[in-house]
């Protein structure tokens, strides 16, 4: 997968999901939560505090080596983050927004498993951390790209910057693979990140991405919703592709258009597509209301690993549930993965 590719996989570490920034050794200027927001970095010049200019951002103090000097060159300052659900990393985006004068020369990013919820004590000291991105040299102001060429499961990231100075972001993207006792418990939603699902693809990404339909909670606005742009082809009609977490049956299905008042969907479908590629109509051609949470039963008791919804003609929607359960092959094949993962 490529740099930009990469980037269309969700971030596993933002905190709408339940990443955290646990831990950092020093954040005298910023603090090293705004690492994880999920907006966009902002600046406000001439923004002054008592500790100087004031950062949407994590930034730490400057090193000082022996009699004053510049520090020696393996000097970092780090800060741990948990994901907000394990999973496998395709790459890290280390956004030095508005850090112009002040960002880091060079990164590092570390990962590590760690089973259960680990005191920040027990994360600092451990042993076990692998570096994913070796050390590397970033730009200022920048977007810095960096692809994970690594199959593991992770449930933590440690980033390290060489010797001191300011990130604004860190994007972590990559599959979620939560713990399968949790997903074979009994019904969930299959399409959740949280669980292991994702967009595989859409007609349209212009106002919003679509994987914030696949988010935990409430959307908060419209914003943290996906809306397309309007359509003029009356031929065709935009649609989002679900990757189910691993081929289920679908028995439940939620289409949430919160807050999209004037330009939601007129009618919605859902289709089941299954491992050989054939598809099942899960939901047929079905009006759809503004500002609604429309739940619907599904009578279909077919496999599926992805599905399709359409919106008719275009428009946005906050949210996508659908619930149901693994097939006894879809539970084989993760306890599979997951033993290939611990040998």
């Amino acid at each position: 997968m490529s740099d930009a590719d990469f980037t269309l996989l969700p971030d596993l570490a933002v905190r709408t999901l339940g990443g955290a920034v646990l831990w950092a050794n020093d954040e005298s200027f910023a603090e090293k939560e705004n690492l994880i927001r999920p907006q966009a970095a902002t600046y406000s010049p001439a923004t002054f505090g008592h500790k100087g200019q004031e950062y949407d951002g994590w930034e730490t103090r400057r090193r000082r080596g022996e009699n004053g000097a510049h520090p020696a060159g393996d000097d970092c300052d780090s800060a741990i983050i948990r994901l907000g659900v394990p999973g496998v990393i395709k790459g890290v985006i280390v956004d030095t927004a508005w850090f112009k004068g002040n960002y880091p020369p060079e990164i590092t990013v570390e990962a590590i498993a760690v089973e259960g919820n680990p005191s920040v004590d027990e994360l600092v000291a451990a042993q076990g951390w692998t570096t994913i991105v070796e050390r590397a040299k970033v730009a200022g102001d920048s977007k810095n790209p960096f692809a994970v060429d690594s199959a593991k499961r992770w449930t933590h990231v440690r980033l390290r910057m060489f010797p001191d100075g300011g990130i604004a972001r860190l994007r972590v993207h990559g599959v979620a693979k939560p713990d399968l006792a949790w997903l074979e418990s009994g019904p969930f939603d299959l399409a959740a990140i949280e669980n292991g699902g994702l967009v595989a693809d859409c007609s349209n990404i212009f106002f919003s991405h679509p994987q914030n339909i696949l988010m935990p909670g409430r959307a908060a606005s419209m914003g943290d919703g996906w809306e397309t742009a309007r359509g003029r082809d009356k031929t065709t009609n935009d649609w989002v592709l679900v990757q189910l977490a691993a081929e289920g049956v679908i028995t439940a299905a939620e289409i949430d258009t919160s807050y999209f008042l004037f330009n939601s969907p007129g009618a919605g479908a859902l289709t089941g597509i299954r491992a050989d590629g054939s598809e099942v109509e899960l939901l047929p051609r079905t009006r759809l209301q503004p500002d609604t949470r429309h739940r619907f039963l599904i009578d279909s008791a077919e496999a599926v690993v992805r599905v399709r919804f359409d919106a008719y003609p275009d428009g946005g929607m906050a949210r996508l549930r659908l619930f149901g359960t693994l097939t006894d092959e879809a539970r084989t094949r993760l306890r599979a993965e997951l033993e290939n993962e611990l040998a």
